[in-house]
């Protein structure tokens, strides 16, 4: 059969289509550390170093200590589909190690000058060179050496033999950062293994050895003074085990570069899984920006795929939404408790939640749907519900009864029956003898508003910027955001009792823009009824708008953009809804409320589970006593 261009057919010669192959696996310097790191830690490595020479194309050399070669090993390791890690095709159903194909060693020969050298007992070494497109056919002898414990492979030259790809790697210092991010993201995954990178002769990067996840995280990633606000998670389902590290509130990211996703110690592209990070922090990160953290997944290997990617990139799960919704669950419930921890005036008050909020890991069993509260250090890799890990769950459900009813008790305050604002430009609240704006406790009406005690002994004391209320607590004062407050509040209550539905007199037709808005709103119809948006379908692009929540007031054209944008909120529909609603209905900076008010809207907002806004910004700021008292130096 001809081709299109009307040449034969043929089969490439060896040489050509081992050049092909090979840069499937190694596309650029990043690629050999990738490979040569994942050979040094299925030796058994503890300690690994890898060092550049003009940005890795000139050298790159990776050394470890692991179990090393001997000679028979090292004359047949570079041969392509050489390997030690598997023996019949039933072993990639079960595969326990990094490397498994057989291909890296053979791949970098055949584009670059190779050198081992390697010993398996310290002391007497072999060494071996080949390359670049050596000849297959005839057996390369390895000469005796000397070298402690382990393997150093050596990458020469790469693609000095085949220009046409060379010329397309970036500049060295660039390339170098590729090798170092390589390097980073296999440590990673394994904190008991020591890491160094070295470019150019100069330390770039080292690494030791610790005992958690969490640790490796913070110093890899978010910088060792951080501790304090990274946390780890540990939830299981059937058959895998999930150890989630995350950063808090207080460290927030514009992107994704500090989101991570690891499977049985590898980095894959999973957008599922980095959308569970996202999905159970949502409302903690406010403006835009993104959580930074890890979702470690530890997996029986028969429930993964790996062997879907030449670079192992990507992974096939068995059962791909368990893991996903065994994530989302836990970190959900983690931001509600350290949401609580964070908001108790003393560790007194929420014992149990102590260390949680010092960042102590702790574990969620949710492959029963349930989540189960408990501190612990542990951090080996396992899989499974009955590993090691787990917690004793009986013991811990005094201390989950009592988290439950912490987060699900009425609070402590009458509800708003409304809030009296009215628009003014002014700081101050207008006083009266009467009903309305200045009645009740306000300045004029006879009582003070520090007089205005809530319960807890807080005080009501003002308004400040026509933005923040302002009240007293004890021996801290209390700046209150009115407009994430009340939004909180109605938020809350939205997700308890939705709100009353209300028919359109005349349905509002509107046109979509895409595809994808009418494939939205044709698989979410009934469950946007259940937050009553009643939308019908008219035409082919063409929509009706019937029915809308009462408390909704937004002009049509913001009615319609609004619920397209639900469309990005995937399985947290009714979250984003309430959080719009909330945020439509709540009252506006420059609102001025009136005293009594104020007060009450001040008192729910101190009193508020979890004192953040729907969309993860402050309720409040506190400022001690002590502070203030500094501030004005009557003490140092």
């Amino acid at each position: 059969m001809d081709t299109m261009f009307g040449d034969r057919v043929q089969v490439l010669p060896p040489e050509v289509a081992r050049k092909i192959a090979a840069g499937e696996v190694i596309d650029r310097p990043a690629a050999l550390v990738r490979e040569l790191v994942d050979n040094a830690i299925d030796a058994g490595a503890k300690t690994v170093e890898v060092s550049l020479q003009g940005g890795g194309a000139v050298r790159t050399e990776v050394s470890d200590d692991g179990r090393g070669m001997d000679r028979e090993d090292l004359e047949l390791c570079w041969l392509p589909h050489a390997t030690s890690k598997i023996r019949s095709e039933d072993d990639l159903l079960r595969i326990e190690t990094l490397g498994f194909r057989g291909e890296a060693l053979s791949s970098v020969a055949a584009v670059a000058r190779l050198e081992i050298l390697s010993s398996r007992t310290g002391g007497k070494a072999w060494r071996l060179a080949v390359g670049p497109g050596g000849d297959l056919g005839s057996k390369v002898q390895a000469e005796l050496s000397h070298r402690a414990l382990g393997t150093s492979v050596k990458v020469l030259g790469l693609y000095d033999t085949f220009p046409a790809r060379k010329k397309f790697l970036k500049r060295d210092s660039a390339e170098a950062a590729l090798c170092r991010q390589a390097m980073l993201e296999k440590a990673l995954a394994f904190p008991e293994v020591s890491f160094r990178f070295v470019s150019d002769g100069e330390l770039k990067l080292f690494l030791p050895a610790v005992e958690t996840r969490r640790e490796r995280f913070a110093a890899a990633v978010l910088g060792r003074e951080n501790m304090g606000f990274i946390h780890e998670i540990f939830a299981s389902g059937t058959n895998f085990s999930l150890s989630i590290v995350l950063g808090g509130p207080e460290i927030t990211r514009a992107d994704r570069k500090a989101q991570y996703v690891m499977v049985n110690g590898r980095r894959i592209q999973d957008f599922a899984l980095l959308q569970a990070l996202e999905y159970g922090t949502q409302g903690w990160f406010p403006n835009g920006s993104r959580p930074a953290g890890a979702i470690y997944v530890d997996m029986d290997p028969a429930e993964v795929d790996f062997n879907i990617h030449p670079a192992k990139r990507e992974a096939r799960f068995r059962d791909p939404s368990a893991v996903h919704r065994c994530a989302v669950i836990a970190l959900k419930d983690f931001m509600r408790r350290l949401g609580i921890a964070q908001s108790s005036r003393s560790e007194q008050e929420v014992p149990e939640l102590g260390e949680f909020a010092k960042g102590v890991p702790a574990f969620y069993s949710v492959a029963d749907h349930s989540s189960v509260y408990t501190t612990g250090h542990n951090a080996n890799r396992s899989f499974g519900p009955s590993s090691t890990n787990s917690p004793n769950v009986a013991g811990e459900k005094t201390s989950r009864l009592a988290m439950e009813a912490l987060l699900d008790a009425p609070p402590a305050f009458a509800p708003l029956s409304g809030l009296g604002a009215t628009k003014r430009t002014g700081m101050e609240v207008e006083t009266g003898n009467g009903t309305g704006p200045g009645s009740g406790t306000g300045p004029g009406s006879g009582t003070t508003n520090a007089q205005a005690n809530g319960e807890n002994g807080s005080h009501y004391l003002g308004t400040a910027f026509g933005l923040f209320l302002v009240a007293q607590r004890g021996e801290r004062l209390y700046l209150i955001d009115q407009h994430a407050a009340h939004e909180r509040i109605l938020y809350d209550r939205l997700r308890a009792k939705a709100p009353q539905r209300q028919e359109l007199l005349v349905p509002y037709p509107f046109e979509t823009d895409s595809d994808e808005d009418d494939a939205f709103l044709e698989a979410r119809k009934s469950e946007l009824a259940a937050l009553g948006i009643v939308v019908e379908r008219d035409g082919t692009s063409s929509w009706q708008l019937t029915a809308l929540p009462e408390i909704w007031k937004s002009g049509d054209a913001e009615t319609v953009r609004e619920l397209l944008d639900l469309r990005s909120a995937g399985a947290d529909l009714a979250e984003r809804w309430y959080a719009t609603l909330a945020c439509h209905a709540a009252v506006k900076d420059g609102d001025i409320l009136d005293a009594a008010s104020a007060a009450d809207l001040a008192q729910a907002a101190l009193d508020l589970p979890v004192p953040r806004c729907p969309h993860g910004r402050p309720v409040w700021v506190e400022i001690s006593l002590k502070d203030l008292l500094r501030g004005v130096r009557r003490e140092e």
